[in-house]
């Protein structure tokens, strides 16, 4: 079903002005089972996933988003990621609900500075579509006070102390969920710290709600150049007319793009999936950029695929499409280690089910390489018992 036939079978009564507008969009997401139910015909682990008492990670999906499943295949790519199972609630070895430590290198709330010259500006907890496989899914769709003026100002007032910083990375949660106001306010204010040399935003907005990138955002954004975006991309289903339209609309205001994807297990891993992603990204004027081993937060192993299908992805794409068609293949390092190029020479050793990794000041940290889904029995029983 496309987005047309979508709208005609689920929302005959909407104008196209209503549909097209970002916050109608906000306004109409879907987050329950009652809800779901009206749009698939959702499986028995979708509905016992969706019932999990203990779930941090809210569901929500945009009527856009939504509208781009396939409703009659239970495999669909955005479906796996949108949509929760009851493997969520296990955390297997390795595991940790904030595995980056981004709470230890949290000089100030709001603020993660974990290189010497650039720092992650968390300035909202919210997102359009919340991923399955979310790094940050202890704090997004949660209350946790910081996206607020007096939270951003001690954010601002720390860069402003710290003349090493020169790149500064706007994400959160989704920083385009919020006003066009918001948005300036955080610019202006950046930019006229004289050591921010860059400021990018991290963002899935393009992807999840097109909608938000008007003409009136694109203008704000380009007052403060150089912006970048880094754009979440998943799948080949995502690069929709919309989604290009949106591209272009960032590209002609001067904004380079890079995508960001996360390698999920029978969801884009294997090199034919991601060098149509890839192909379809570039002819929209976005780079793909980085290539994500999963991050190993509680309840995400059914997601993550061995670190040995990562490097064969990039070995088969390198050499048989453009060079800019193929990203760096990284692991966030557990514990705080940072982005780690992977390459036979970062990989210090291997065991059955860990791989220890140098990063880039030497040190080794360790990942752990246990793809596949928690005990089938445990998942099972935990499913009957709800």
């Amino acid at each position: 079903m496309n987005t047309e036939n979508f709208r005609k079978m689920f929302y005959p009564d909407v104008c196209d002005d209503e549909w097209n507008n970002w916050k109608w969009q906000l306004k109409n997401k879907i987050q329950s089972t009652d809800q779901l139910s009206r749009f698939l015909s959702l499986t028995q682990d979708e509905i016992k996933g969706l019932s999990l008492k203990n779930k941090n990670l809210p569901v929500s999906i945009t009527p856009y988003y939504l509208s781009i499943i396939n409703p009659e295949d239970i495999d669909d790519a955005i479906r796996k990621c949108t949509i929760p199972r009851p493997e969520e609630a296990f955390a297997t070895e390795g595991e940790a609900i904030d595995p980056l430590s981004e709470e230890k290198y949290s000089p100030v709330h709001g603020i993660v500075h974990r290189y010497p010259d650039r720092v992650l500006f968390l300035v909202t907890t919210t997102c359009s579509v919340y991923c399955r496989y979310c790094t940050r899914s202890r704090i997004v769709g949660e209350d946790v006070h910081i996206n607020d003026t007096e939270s951003w100002e001690k954010c601002i007032s720390y860069i402003q102390s710290r003349p090493e910083i020169r790149d500064v990375l706007i994400s959160g949660g989704d920083p385009l969920t919020m006003s066009d106001e918001k948005i300036e306010w955080l610019l202006s204010r950046l930019r006229k710290i004289e050591h921010v040399e860059m400021i990018r935003i991290g963002t899935k907005v393009p992807v999840t709600l097109p909608q938000r990138i008007t003409p009136e955002l694109t203008a704000i954004i380009r007052k403060y150049h150089p912006v970048w975006m880094s754009i979440h991309f998943t799948h080949p289903h995502e690069i929709t007319p919309e989604t290009q339209k949106a591209c272009t609309m960032l590209a002609d205001a001067g904004i380079p793009l890079g995508s960001q994807t996360v390698l999920l297990k029978d969801i884009n891993d294997n090199s034919e999936t991601l060098k149509q992603l890839y192909h379809k990204l570039l002819k929209i004027r976005v780079k793909p950029y980085y290539l994500y081993q999963c991050d190993p937060i509680e309840g995400s192993v059914h997601f993550r695929t061995s670190i040995e299908k990562g490097l064969e992805i990039i070995q088969n794409l390198r050499g048989y499409t453009s060079g800019y068609a193929v990203p760096n293949y990284v692991i966030d390092a557990p514990k705080g280690g940072g982005k780690i190029v992977i390459s036979p020479d970062n990989i210090v050793q291997k065991s059955d089910n860990k791989v220890y990794l140098r990063n880039f000041k030497n040190e080794i940290y360790e990942y752990p390489n246990n793809p596949g889904s928690p005990c089938t029995d445990c998942v099972q029983e935990y499913a009957n018992a709800l």
